[in-house]
C-alpha cells in the first residue's frame, strides 16, 4: 500500500512540474491576430500582452472609428487564438491521466 501511495505522489509531482513547464511555454508563445484582411494586426503573448501593433497606411485614410473597430477586432482575434492554443495544449497534457468526463485542468 505504501508503494502505491509513493508512486501516486511521484506521478502527481511530475504532473505538477510538467504543468508548470507547459504554462511557462504557453506564456511565452506569440500569436498574430488580424482584422481587415491583414490591414491591422497585433502580436500577443500567451499572457495576453500585446507586443506589437501593425497598421497598414491605407487605414489612415479611413475614419477614426474604422481604425478603432479594426484594432478591437484584431485584438479580439488574438485573444481567441491565445485561448484556443492554451486549451489545446492543456488538453494534450491531461489526455493520459484518465480523468472522468467533464473534469478540467488546471483546477
Amino acid at each position: 500500500m505504501k508503494g502505491n501511495i509513493a508512486d501516486l505522489m511521484q506521478q502527481a509531482q511530475k504532473m505538477q512540474a510538467d504543468l508548470q513547464k507547459k504554462q511557462e511555454e504557453l506564456a511565452n508563445t506569440e500569436v498574430r491576430g488580424e482584422a481587415g484582411a491583414g490591414l491591422v494586426s497585433v502580436i500577443m503573448t500567451g499572457r495576453h500582452d500585446i507586443k506589437r501593433v501593425s497598421i497598414d497606411d491605407a487605414v489612415f485614410s479611413e475614419d477614426k472609428e474604422v481604425l478603432e473597430d479594426l484594432l478591437a477586432a484584431a485584438v479580439n482575434d488574438a485573444v481567441r487564438k491565445v485561448e484556443a492554443n492554451n486549451r489545446d495544449a492543456m488538453s494534450g497534457l491531461a489526455s493520459g491521466l484518465n480523468l472522468p468526463g467533464g473534469f478540467k485542468l488546471p483546477f
